[in-house]
């Protein structure tokens, strides 16, 4: 059962189609990755279905009933929706812990800053952070952590907002093999809770392992698609995104 389609996405700058005419469906419970050449439209299809960027033309639809064509940032969460982002955003100034109780509690910023945190709230934040191991890093501010602990992080507050749809943008880029099968765990354990992700990637082994579907993108437009094995292989894949 489908639970995400783009119909007719296009999205172009200074008469470039970024995304041209671009419909697909995401698959419920599935993990789908979508790979490309860089400058293929990866990055901004996931920008135009979390409403960083404004959709030109066409629509998105969310479990077959809600539609959009326009959205802002913080209006996602409502249609189930959450990202990560190739550069990672975080609340650098506060500790590892409220980045998480931010989340947990009012999606309004100042709101949650001044809001009470349970003991609900406490427990989650801990679940979280011990899954992507930094419970230990608690009290420290999310600017001292390392790169791949503000991955991690990053990861982790995604988590903690209990969305249906998870939108990660090259999640593993720049990470050392350890905290590379962290994060490869929490994406299988999200599929197990019947969470669907949309995953971009540029290591063909970790979409090989972790994908159910590839969508593959060239030039804003979709190359290929079907199963990893069956798409990695064929030729036209091989030419525009091997280069070979």
């Amino acid at each position: 059962m489908k639970i995400l389609e783009t119909k007719n996405l296009t999205k172009h700058f200074n008469g470039v189609h970024a995304v041209n005419n671009l419909s697909v469906k995401f698959e419920s419970g599935k993990i789908t990755g979508i790979i490309g050449p860089n400058g293929s439209g990866k990055s901004t299809l996931v920008n135009l279905l979390s409403g960083f960027i404004s959709i030109d033309e066409g629509v998105v639809v969310v479990s077959e009933s809600k539609s959009f064509s326009k959205i802002k940032p913080y209006e996602i969460s409502f249609y189930g929706i959450t990202r990560t982002f190739q550069n990672i955003r975080l609340f650098e100034q506060m500790s590892v812990l409220d980045n998480i109780l931010v989340v947990l509690t009012e999606r309004r910023f100042l709101s949650a800053l001044f809001e009470k945190h349970g003991e609900y709230h406490l427990k989650k934040a801990e679940e979280v952070l011990t899954k992507v191991g930094l419970w230990g890093k608690r009290h420290d501010l999310a600017i001292n952590l390392s790169y791949g602990q503000r991955k991690l992080l990053e990861i982790a507050r995604a988590m903690a907002m209990e969305a249906e749809i998870y939108l990660l943008d090259e999640p593993f880029a720049g990470l050392f093999p350890e905290m590379v099968k962290i994060i490869s765990s929490v994406i299988k354990e999200l599929k197990t809770k019947g969470k669907t992700i949309i995953l971009i990637e540029h290591n063909m082994a970790l979409i090989r392992e972790l994908s159910d579907y590839v969508f593959v993108m060239d030039s804003g437009s979709l190359l290929a698609e079907g199963e990893p094995n069956a798409v990695l292989s064929k030729r036209e894949v091989i030419e525009a995104y091997l280069g070979e």
